[in-house]
Order: C-alpha cells, then structure tokens, then sequence
C-alpha cells in the first residue's frame, strides 16, 4: 500500500471518530447557568477541544492499526466482504 493511501485511510477515519469524539462530556452554557452576552445558551461551557483531540487520534489510531493489520495479514478477502454485505440471492 502506497503512504499516500496510507495517510488519506487514516486522515478519513480521524475525522469520522472525531464527529464521534466530540459530544463527549459536553456541558452546555445554560446547564450551568453562567450565560455570557452574545453566546449561544446550548454552546458547550468548556469545550476541552485539545483533550478530544487527543482522543480522537488514540481511537483512530486503534481503529486504522486493527484495519492495517487485517490488511496486511489478508484476514478478511474481497469474496468474504461480498458474503456478508453482497446482495442476497
């Protein structure tokens, strides 16, 4: 496998787990009661935007080492994939 396809597998999972990430422990302004002018009362209170992302890169790295090595170890075939999503006959 080419390091570009390499690097654009991995940046496509980090992204979707950070969608994921991102409700976590999210607190909203109002659930507080401290409501600063000028803000969105359901914008989260603190945002701890570097802890998810350090957590999304720990998932997805998880996420694309599993999927790497079932890759490299040929663990699941193109006619398995067919198998189990294919079209019903």
């Amino acid at each position: 496998m080419r390091v570009s396809t390499v690097i654009a597998i991995y940046f496509l999972i980090w992204w979707i787990v950070l969608f994921a990430v991102l409700p976590w422990g999210v607190h909203r302004q109002d659930e507080g009661g401290d409501i600063p002018a000028g803000t969105d009362p359901g914008a989260p209170a603190l945002p701890r935007i570097a802890a998810k992302l350090m957590w999304t890169t720990a998932v997805a790295s998880v996420i694309f080492g599993l999927l790497y090595l079932a890759y490299v170890y040929r663990l699941v075939s193109l006619d398995d994939l067919t198998a189990w999503f294919g079209p019903r006959r």
